[in-house]
């Protein structure tokens, strides 16, 4: 849970740094790209290659298509349609697919987990629904598709490295993550780029090197640790934690409005859910990996 919280403040400064000084002006798919590849440069030196059964390796591969190079280019270009606070709220739905794609996996349901991920949509609803841009329609189905690949993503690397139990500390084999992310992030860029819009400011190479290195590279490990040691429930929740967070740090650097009663009651909501899934959920605990 420590590890989740930590990512939490960690990642809360991303939205407002993409949306303030990367959005509309830097190339989606070349920010994306550059994030991959200084994740990679992090992790790639430690990288085992022999001794990984070849299913790991496909699995944690697969999840940083679907976590890294789906999301990110789908949440950057979500940005050329949506405010800040508007990506925020549009981000609520993730803890659903999370609960839902965990409970296919297994083969079961699990209507308490889906009622406490529903219950922290709610305090985040509350927090941000607000009007909408003419444009939101596009930005919400880019989202959608952003929120469904980070579930499947996260979801995915649990039930991996709980299948394959190697005795390998876990940053000797997500190299083989920012691989997959490379894998769709590279493409995207040769394809549908756009050199004449590349970083034009110290700022902008700056905040890339930190969003690559820190966000990602190790905000998407330290993330994905800390999903293995928690239930499917206390998952998803922790998805909807950046909403309050986000819009705090939005707020207080950038002086964005913001209703902070209904931040308040929404963050509220949000904690309520934790305990909801605490209290009456402990038969859908995923066994703990170190």
């Amino acid at each position: 849970m420590a590890l989740l919280v930590f990512v939490t403040v960690l990642w809360a400064f991303s939205f407002s740094l993409i949306g303030e000084f990367l959005a509309g002006q830097v190339d989606s798919d070349f920010a994306v790209l550059s994030r991959v590849l200084i994740a990679a440069l992090v992790f790639l030196p430690f990288l085992r290659w022999r001794g990984v059964p070849a299913g790991m390796k496909l699995g944690i591969l697969t999840t940083g298509m679907l976590q890294f190079g789906i999301t990110y280019l789908c949440l950057y270009r979500s940005f050329s349609y949506l405010t800040v606070p508007e990506v925020l709220l549009f981000t609520i739905f993730t803890p659903l697919y999370v609960t839902l794609i965990d409970d296919a996996l297994f083969r079961r349901f699990s209507p308490v987990a889906l009622v406490a991920a529903a219950i922290a949509t709610l305090g985040a609803g509350i927090i941000r629904y607000d009007g909408l841009s003419e444009d939101f329609i596009t930005g919400f189905l880019l989202l959608q598709v952003a929120n469904f690949t980070f579930a499947a993503g996260q979801v995915g690397y649990k039930h991996i490295m709980q299948r394959y139990p190697l005795d390998v500390p876990a940053f000797r084999t997500f190299g083989y993550f920012f691989v997959g992310a490379l894998i769709i992030a590279l493409p995207s860029f040769l394809i549908f780029g756009n050199p004449d819009r590349l970083p034009t400011t110290g700022l902008q190479w700056g905040i890339l090197a930190w969003l690559g290195f820190a966000a990602s590279g190790l905000g998407l490990f330290l993330w994905n640790r800390g999903g293995c040691r928690v239930d499917a429930g206390t998952l998803a929740i922790m998805n909807n934690a950046l909403v309050p967070a986000g819009l705090l740090v939005n707020l207080l650097i950038w002086n964005r409005d913001a209703d902070l009663l209904r931040l308040a009651l929404g963050g509220g909501v949000i904690a309520f859910s934790l305990w909801v899934n605490a209290r009456f959920h402990p038969q859908a605990r995923l066994r703990s990996l170190a």
